[in-house]
C-alpha cells in the first residue's frame, strides 16, 4: 500500500464523522458533502506528517471549510424573508440506517437545524463544534480569528438562542407517533376540532416549496385550517423518522410529494416543517418507500 492510498483509509474512517460535523454546520447535504469532498483534497496535498491527531486535523479543515459556505450563503441570500427547511434525514420508522447513525447524533432534530440557520457563521461553528463534538474554544478561536474568550462568548450566545428557540421534544417515540396520527386522523376526517386539540396554541408550520413559494403559519386554528386544505393526500401517509422522530413521507401512487417532520413536546404538535420542493425531494434519500 502506498502513502496515497494509505491516507485515503485513514480519511475513510473519518468521513462519517465529518459529514456529521458539516451537516451539523449546514443544514445541506450537497453542501456537507462537498466540504468533506474539500477537506480530502486538502489533506491529499497537505504534508500531514506532523500532524498527530488526523482526526482533529480534518475537523478543522471541515468545519472552515462549512464556515466559508456559511458566509457566502449569506451575502447572495436574496429573499430574507423565504423560509428553507433543512435537508431532512429519512428513515424507515422500524429503525435508524446504520449510515445515519452519526448524522442524527445528538438529536438534532428539524426545528433545531431551523434555529441553527439564523445563527450568525462564527456562532454557528462555536456552538456546533463545542457543544454536539467537544471541540476546545482554544481551537475553535483560530478558525474564527477570535481569542478563547470569545469564541466562548459566541458558543454561549448561540446556546441561549438556541434554547429559547428550539422545543424540547417528547422522548418517547410511540407516545409521538400517536399524536402525529391523531393529527393525520382528524384531518382525514374534516374533524376542526380535532385536529386544534392535538396542536399547541402557538404551533408553527413550516412548509418550503422552493425559492418564493415558502409559508410560515402560526396558530391553532390557523396550522388546522390549513391542514384541512390537504386533507385528501392523508391516505398517501406514510411514517417514518424524520431526523430521529415521528415524520411522515407523503407519497400519492408512490411519487413524492412531501416530507414532514413533527416536532411533539408536551403531548401536543409544536412545530411542522414540511418540504414539498419536486427539486430538493427528488434529492432526498427516500429509501423508506421502497418495500
Amino acid at each position: 500500500m502506498d502513502e496515497r492510498d494509505w491516507l485515503a483509509e485513514r480519511f475513510e474512517e473519518h468521513r462519517g464523522h465529518l459529514r456529521a460535523v458539516a451537516y451539523k454546520m449546514l443544514g445541506s447535504f450537497s453542501e456537507a458533502d462537498d466540504a468533506v469532498q474539500e477537506s480530502w483534497l486538502r489533506l491529499s496535498r497537505s504534508d500531514t506528517s506532523e500532524v498527530e491527531n488526523l482526526r482533529a486535523w480534518l475537523t478543522t479543515v471541515v468545519a472552515r471549510v462549512s464556515l466559508n459556505v456559511l458566509r457566502a450563503r449569506r451575502t447572495r441570500r436574496e429573499e430574507p424573508f423565504d423560509v428553507r427547511v433543512p435537508d431532512p434525514v429519512v428513515s424507515r420508522e422500524d429503525g435508524t440506517q446504520p449510515e445515519h447513525e452519526a448524522l442524527l447524533a445528538d438529536s438534532v432534530g428539524l426545528a433545531l437545524l431551523v434555529v441553527l440557520d439564523t445563527l450568525g457563521p462564527a456562532e454557528r461553528l462555536a456552538f456546533v463544534l463545542h457543544d454536539m463534538f467537544g471541540v476546545p474554544f482554544d481551537e475553535i478561536a483560530t478558525m474564527v480569528d477570535r481569542s478563547p474568550d470569545a469564541a466562548r462568548q459566541l458558543a454561549s450566545r448561540a446556546r441561549r438562542r438556541v434554547q429559547g428557540a428550539a422545543p424540547v421534544p417528547d422522548a418517547d417515540l410511540a407516545a409521538q407517533r400517536r399524536v402525529v396520527d391523531a393529527f393525520f386522523a382528524a384531518a382525514r376526517d374534516g374533524d376542526f376540532d380535532a385536529l386544534v386539540a392535538v396542536l399547541h396554541p402557538d404551533v408553527v408550520s413550516r412548509g418550503d416549496g422552493g425559492p418564493g413559494a415558502s409559508a410560515v403559519v402560526r396558530g391553532a386554528r390557523e396550522v388546522a385550517a390549513r391542514a384541512l386544505t390537504f386533507a385528501r393526500l392523508s391516505p398517501f401517509v406514510r411514517p417514518a423518522l424524520v431526523n430521529g422522530a415521528a415524520g411522515v413521507v407523503v407519497a400519492p401512487r408512490g411519487k413524492p410529494f412531501s416530507v414532514m417532520g413533527f416536532t411533539v413536546a408536551g403531548g401536543q404538535i409544536v412545530e411542522i416543517d414540511a418540504i414539498t420542493d419536486p427539486e430538493r425531494l427528488r434529492a432526498l434519500d427516500l429509501a423508506v418507500l421502497d418495500d
